[in-house]
């Protein structure tokens, strides 16, 4: 049983509306997980358990048991990815393309999560039975290097450091038209779409702090190659700054243009580069991975 004391910080606030913005952001929880938490007596405040509607307030003392889930009802598949590194607490993989992260209504069969299962014999319990061992995400188009946790302890520690910014990350796109600057700082908050649920976009109200750095690399035939460094991890980060200036990624069938939506590779964004220190020995480790065959291809057409 692992127990995560955090003391509150903040105006007063109902107990279970404070555990669904924490824990999914510090361990990925789904809300269902975290209400069950609740019923399940696994959650006090300053050492009494507490019913779901009580509020806490500034210096409140929140201790949350959390325990490994029942077996995975998941069922492994043999679906293929790069694994780039493993030991016995991570492993770092190279997510191909048109794959989605973690089983959702709809799909619970076709996901690098089967995937894993099928290939790695521990995972951590952490991310709920639906999600073992996912500390952060990649669209399904996007390509590259993910780090996922083979222990607890793993999962803990790599989640906190990627709540505090102390995991680098880098990224290569492919935006549409020339960027006529050398490099840029793109600080504009990000939120979901009043309009459009899906969607996320630069907005003042219900959005969190944004800022992502990118660098020309090349420019092409109205194109141009970036790399791009996420300072948050907002979904959909890059994606919604680059077609918030004027330059969305290419094949973007979201945040495009009309004619991405038919791209038949999917958006032309890549985890190229992931820097951290490992969260049991502390030493810093660094991976890069290779741009994938369609991209190269896309990249020497219009150059």
């Amino acid at each position: 049983m692992q127990v995560v004391k955090h003391i509150y910080e903040g105006k007063p606030v109902r107990l279970d509306k404070f555990l669904v913005e924490f824990l999914k952001e510090e361990f990925d929880f789904s809300r269902s997980l975290i209400q069950k938490m609740i019923d399940n007596d696994q959650v006090k405040v300053n050492g009494e358990l507490k019913t779901a509607n009580f509020k806490i307030s500034e210096g409140s003392i929140v201790e949350i048991s959390i325990e490994p889930p029942r077996d995975s009802e998941l069922l492994p598949k043999d679906i293929k990815f790069e694994i780039v590194y493993q030991d016995k607490d991570i492993i770092v993989i190279n997510k191909p393309n048109n794959l989605v992260v973690h089983p959702a209504p709809g799909n619970y069969e076709d996901t690098l999560v089967n995937g894993m299962l099928f290939h790695i014999k521990d995972l951590s319990s952490i991310g709920g039975e639906k999600r073992p061992g996912i500390i952060h995400r990649l669209d399904k188009q996007t390509t590259g290097l993910m780090v996922v946790a083979k222990t607890d302890a793993a999962h803990i520690k790599l989640s906190k450091d990627f709540k505090e910014r102390k995991v680098f990350k880098e990224y290569i796109a492919l935006v549409h038209k020339e960027i006529e600057i050398p490099q840029g700082r793109i600080e504009a908050p990000i939120g979901r779409s009043l309009g459009d649920r899906k969607k996320m976009t630069v907005t003042a109200k219900n959005s969190k702090p944004a800022i992502t750095l990118f660098e020309v690399l090349k420019p092409l035939h109205k194109m141009t190659l970036i790399k791009c460094q996420i300072l948050t991890g907002r979904t959909h980060q890059i994606r919604v700054h680059m077609e918030y200036i004027g330059h969305p990624v290419v094949g973007d069938p979201v945040y495009g243009y009309a004619k991405d939506k038919d791209a038949e590779f999917g958006q032309y964004l890549h985890s190229y580069k992931l820097k951290f220190d490992h969260p049991i020995t502390n030493k810093e480790i660094e991976f890069e991975c290779e741009l994938p065959k369609e991209f190269i291809k896309k990249i020497e057409e219009n150059s």
